[in-house]
């Protein structure tokens, strides 16, 4: 198996694909600042080593040293209102950040790379579902940021060095891994169903639904949700297409149907069989009424079926995750 860079994988997503790559035989070094990663949350097969993408010369040393083939990339700011009253931070890490990490790798002479885009570079869509040959306008600083990365990497694979990538346009991902030891833990996290795990357990007094006069159904947002687990298996089958010579290609990470704010606090109040209260707001800048992916090209391309495809299974999981940080802070 070949030696993977996973940056940022102290990281929600960037932990549970550690796991699967250390399970699947690969070597793995992750890089992770720390930021909003924790150390416990890698795996201890996992070669870990503190510090920043946008470190060259760490970056290269660790490429070099470790005979790294292959570079995970997770290590970015995520937060779509931040992104709206902060966007120079996220320019100068999730863009310049990145840059310098392909810098790194070009000196090295890695020439795979996987990247963790987002469904946020289509914006508002026309069409629902929405596939990878609709327009991308984002319509928020944080889904530029991964647009323009994501124009960095077409153009840097269409230059000499045979430098091929694969773009995972992730949807809205959620719960946590099925074994237990794993979830999202990321502080002040705005993840609806994280949001609602941490009010059903009591961690936080209430929630808030931000918007109720969208044009669907029951007026809040549609989204896409993916299970983590599932998302963390994309990587592995890029990464197989990639060694397999695949040409460089984007590809949307979801589960093809959606559901509304409403009827995921309805979920999460079902399988927690608790009655947390719920305020209404006023819209948050930036977020678009609907956003479902067409998921054909990901199954065609890298043979992925989804395995827990389960609104309820990713709303149970997400609130298993809230009971064990509670039982983690009450015996620390």
């Amino acid at each position: 198996m070949n030696t993977v860079m996973v940056t940022g994988g102290a990281g929600y997503i960037g932990s549970h694909t550690t796991l699967q790559l250390l399970d699947a035989g690969h070597r793995v070094v992750v890089l992770d600042n720390l930021y909003s990663g924790h150390r416990w949350a890698v795996d201890p097969r996992a070669e870990f080593v503190e510090g920043s993408i946008s470190d060259t010369a760490l970056v290269e040393r660790l490429l070099s040293e470790h005979g790294v083939t292959t570079v995970v990339h997770f290590a970015g700011h995520i937060v779509v209102p931040e992104s709206v009253s902060d966007p120079l931070k996220y320019y100068e890490n999730n863009v310049a950040g990145s840059i310098r990490l392909l810098q790194a790798c070009r000196t090295a002479g890695v020439k795979q790379f996987v990247f963790s885009s987002s469904a946020a570079v289509y914006g508002n869509p026309e069409k629902i579902p929405v596939s990878e040959g609709a327009l991308t306008l984002p319509i928020n600083p944080y889904g530029r940021t991964k647009l323009m990365t994501e124009s960095t990497l077409e153009d840097l694979s269409d230059a000499p060095g045979d430098f091929r990538y694969v773009a995972l346009r992730y949807f809205n991902v959620a719960g946590a891994h099925q074994g237990g030891g794993l979830g999202q833990s990321t502080p002040e996290a705005t993840h609806l169903i994280k949001v609602a795990c941490e009010a059903a357990t009591g961690k936080r007094s209430s929630m808030a639904i931000f918007g109720s006069d969208y044009d669907t159904p029951d007026g809040t947002c549609i989204r896409d949700y993916i299970h983590v687990d599932d998302l963390a298996r994309a990587h592995l089958d890029a990464i197989s297409y990639l060694e397999q010579n695949g040409e460089s290609v984007s590809v949307n990470c979801g589960y093809g149907s959606g559901y509304s704010v409403r009827q995921v606090v309805d979920c999460v109040k079902k399988v927690s069989g608790v009655d947390f209260v719920v305020k209404q707001q006023q819209r948050r800048p930036g977020d678009p009424a609907e956003l479902v992916a067409d998921n054909a090209k990901i199954r065609q391309i890298f043979s992925w079926e989804p395995q827990l495809d389960d609104i309820e299974v990713i709303c149970k999981s997400a609130y298993n995750w809230e009971l064990a940080l509670l039982k983690r802070a009450r015996e620390s």
